[in-house]
């Protein structure tokens, strides 16, 4: 398989290429949205994909992979709870970075060090809850190898990470558009006992995002490699990348895919690990992702073919599109209309296309 049948094949497991569907058929879905960046970023990912007014009802957000912000189907909860959950106490430790330090100096196991978090944030969390009312309840809850020092706000807090994947196995979900977060319990959520295949983090990592590697999905996870690949399913398939061993699992047609989309800065289809095949040039790569500040991404025929950031004025939104390539008219069209609808999703006035020099 070369470089575009992988990016052809991406682009229809995450259904980029359809045009209508449910929340119920929608594969992202099982992996989770993450719903960072603009607001609603993930909804717009969602009607990228089909789904174009979900209700309120059958979503949820939550923390979740990397302690960042997902969305998912209200009724998945219990196994998303169960499958984004740490493996092991080596794999807990790894995931909540430098809190794993004095804990293990106190002799404490992570895994049961976010079973103490959760346990106090469903004392505190009886109904909804601003994260520093939380934070600060907690803090006056919790013993010292959970909290560290704030230097930049002068004041002592329980480490993030911890923090937010605790959150969800005490059973709180964030109430949408809130900043800064509410959280809030789900009545009865509880892991469930046996996860569903389509929510097993590997399996649905390869069907989004394969053909990929044991070290990609641990990237993706923040998870150890040794971890992934004791979670590695057997029934995954083999397939040569470029001279590159990866494995995928239904991998759907690669033939050349015909489309332009919007996508935000933390798409899906951009949360992949092996960005050096995404977007071969490194300039173009630093572009698309640097340190603070994402762009989103105009994604024509399967290739990244610019970006584009968001202009907002009296409830106007325009994008100025910085093009790699020089756009035929009918891809410029394409992006003046994918921008409308953007426009619309976001309950804004249209505000037009503006494109920079190609560079």
């Amino acid at each position: 398989m070369n470089r575009a049948e992988l990016l052809a094949a991406r682009v229809r497991a995450q259904q980029l290429d359809r045009t209508g569907g449910t929340v119920a058929d929608t594969a992202v879905l099982d992996l989770g949205v993450q719903d960072s960046g603009p607001a609603g970023a993930a909804r717009w990912a969602l009607a990228l994909r089909g789904v174009a007014r979900p209700a309120e009802e059958e979503l949820a957000l939550v923390w979740s992979v990397r302690g960042a912000p997902h969305v998912y189907r209200r009724a998945d909860l219990p196994g998303v709870a169960a499958a984004t959950a740490p493996w092991s106490d080596a794999d807990a430790a790894k995931r909540v970075f430098d809190a794993a330090k004095p804990l293990k100096a106190a002799g404490l196991g992570v895994l049961g060090a976010l079973d103490v978090v959760a346990d106090a944030m469903r004392r505190i969390v009886t109904g909804p809850t601003v994260k520093g009312e939380l934070s600060s309840g907690l803090t006056a809850a919790l013993p010292a190898p959970f909290l560290r020092r704030c230097r930049p706000c002068g004041a002592t807090h329980v480490y993030e990470q911890p923090f937010r994947l605790a959150a969800l196995r005490a059973g709180l979900e964030l109430e949408p558009g809130t900043s800064p977060p509410v959280l809030r319990p789900v009545p009865g959520l509880a892991p469930a006992a046996d996860v569903p295949d389509r929510l097993d983090v590997v399996r649905a990592h390869l069907r989004s995002f394969g053909p990929s590697t044991p070290a990609m999905v641990a990237a993706y996870l923040d998870a150890p490699v040794r971890e992934v690949r004791a979670h590695w399913p057997a029934d995954a398939e083999e397939v040569d990348v470029a001279g590159e061993t990866r494995w995928v699992l239904d991998l759907p047609s690669t033939d050349p895919v015909r489309g332009t989309w919007l996508l935000a800065p933390f798409d899906p289809f951009l949360q992949v690990r092996d960005r050096e095949l995404l977007v071969p040039d490194p300039d173009r790569r630093k572009e698309l992702f640097p340190v603070l500040g994402r762009p989103g991404a105009v994604l024509v025929d399967g290739e990244v073919a610019g970006v584009w950031r968001p202009r907002s004025s009296r409830g106007r939104l325009a994008l100025a599109v910085t093009p790699w390539r020089a756009f035929t008219a009918a891809e410029r069209e394409a992006v003046e209309d994918r921008a409308a609808r953007l426009a619309a999703a976001r309950g804004s006035t249209p505000g037009g296309v503006t494109h920079a020099p190609t560079g």
